[in-house]
């Protein structure tokens, strides 16, 4: 154990002075066909399905396991009686015998539990959205190219087999035209999350310090620790990165075939109404992204059609997906389905697939037998890119300013695909008897793609949410 106190010692003065925290590499697996030994980082909900995922597939032993939560921990060790368990993510990462971890944690985890894991030589299957802000995004792709890692990221429905079907009727047969704009939804209602007037009390079992890891040491008023993490800036990236991240990645990968990176122009109007609960992230966010040939817009509300009511709002297309709008009709796309009509509406074929679970998973076991990491489906640039779009949509609400009327009719007028969704925003938000101005709206940011950086209007506000102040000793790492 004195080599692990000493490397935590090392991380806290790395932090200081800025420099690399590295572990020495383990030997190289003497067989391809080797028993892969998986480290699980995490033991929640995910964690769970991932492990079910695991259960059947040969080859695959799970040796340890990890949570700053006592209970999860425990109820992980007895599935897996043999595994060793830790709080500390540190601790797993000194074992030999893990091979490959899974990094199922808060969102603002992901990226340096995965960056430390390969430092320390391990794969990794680090769940979506990959980064809390697109610096340590960055950095994540920078480490597994420095360190010759396999990293996957994990928007699972790039595994499905469907994807491929409809890429190659949209863009090899051209069924439908061309592409000419792309509108992307995620419409499910959620819950207030509470307000308290006295800060949560953490439970005794859980290692508080280790779960905000790089998070800010902040009191929290809402009424459940975990899950609702995802609605507070300091740990989650709210709905956009939540299910947003999974619909923007169909995008990507289905209407653009990942030849649009990130957004030059972005703009967004939202905010948090209806409820007076502790959270921050908008439950209605519109955004529009310039792409530099098919516009794109996405739709997000976590409230019912209107006050009173307990279904969601009626949206053009899925509740959850995307609708690439072409010359010749348009495609309807969703997680395991799509289905395509001309321009009279008439249904011209339909698609069948899967979640991609489990075959998401064994594409990575596969890549890292292989060590081809060209192969895996969501290598951790795409899954960067992708995220990226949900970062800049939270930024752009973020810098944003008080609604302006005037201001969000201009927009409309040189955006019309965003003046469309906007008329529909009015509609939803007077539904539940809010006014307008209780939203933000953002400028039109410029979003220069070679620096990573805003430029012009609004950047300066913009600009400082792109990384997040980080506290020591959990900093991510700038790589080189």
């Amino acid at each position: 154990m004195t080599v692990q106190i000493n490397r935590r010692k090392l991380l806290g003065t790395a932090a200081v002075v800025g420099a690399a925290w590295t572990f020495p590499k383990p030997s190289a697996r003497a067989m391809a066909n080797d028993e892969i030994r998986i480290g699980f980082i995490s033991c929640g909900g995910r964690a769970g399905e991932h492990m079910k995922a695991l259960s059947d597939v040969k080859g695959v032993a799970v040796t340890a396991l990890c949570d700053p939560d006592g209970g999860r921990v425990y109820n992980a060790s007895r599935s897996y009686p043999k595994a060793q368990t830790f709080a500390d993510l540190r601790e797993l990462l000194d074992l030999k015998d893990v091979d490959a971890v899974f990094v199922v944690t808060t969102n603002h985890w992901h990226c340096l539990a995965a960056i430390w894991a390969m430092q320390a030589g391990k794969d990794v299957y680090v769940e979506k959205p990959l980064s809390h802000s697109q610096w340590e995004g960055d950095q994540t792709v920078k480490a597994a190219r420095k360190y010759n890692r396999i990293c996957q990221v994990g928007t699972q429905q790039r595994s499905d087999p469907m994807q491929a079907e409809i890429k190659k009727f949209l863009h090899q047969e051209k069924a439908l035209g061309k592409i000419v704009s792309c509108r992307v939804n995620r419409v499910g209602v959620r819950e207030p999350i509470g307000k308290r007037s006295e800060p949560l009390q953490i439970e005794k079992d859980l290692n508080y310090d280790l779960w905000l890891g790089p998070a800010q040491d902040k009191p929290i008023f809402r009424d459940k620790l975990q899950y609702d993490w995802h609605w507070d800036f300091n740990t989650g990236s709210g709905e956009m990165g939540n299910w947003g991240v999974h619909v923007l990645d169909d995008a990507r990968n289905v209407v653009f075939q990942d030849s649009v990176k990130l957004p030059s122009r972005i703009m967004a109007a939202g905010g948090r109404i209806a409820w007076n609960d502790a959270g921050e992230t908008p439950n209605v966010h519109w955004v529009y992204f310039d792409t530099g040939e098919v516009p794109t817009v996405i739709g997000l509300t976590n409230l019912t059609a209107g006050k009173g009511q307990k279904g969601s709002p009626k949206n053009p297309g899925p509740g959850s997906g995307y609708i690439a709008y072409c010359e010749g009709g348009r495609l309807e796309g969703q997680r395991g389905k799509a289905v395509t009509f001309d321009r009279e509406g008439k249904m011209i074929r339909e698609f069948k697939g899967n979640s991609g679970n489990k075959l998401h998973q064994q594409n990575f076991l596969d890549c890292v037998r292989s060590r081809d990491a060209k192969a895996l489906n969501t290598d951790v640039e795409v899954g960067n890119y992708s995220t990226g779009w949900c970062n800049l949509a939270n930024v752009a609400f973020r810098a944003g300013n008080k609604y302006s009327p005037d201001a969000a009719e201009a927009m409309a007028k040189e955006l019309p695909l965003w003046g469309s969704l906007h008329e529909e925003m009015k509609v939803h938000v007077a539904a539940h008897e809010v006014p307008l101005t209780d939203l933000s709206l953002s400028p039109i940011l410029k979003f220069d793609v070679s620096s990573g950086k805003f430029t012009g209007e609004g950047s300066e506000k913009a600009n400082s949410f792109l990384k997040r102040e980080y506290r020591a000793p959990y900093v991510v790492p700038e790589i080189s």
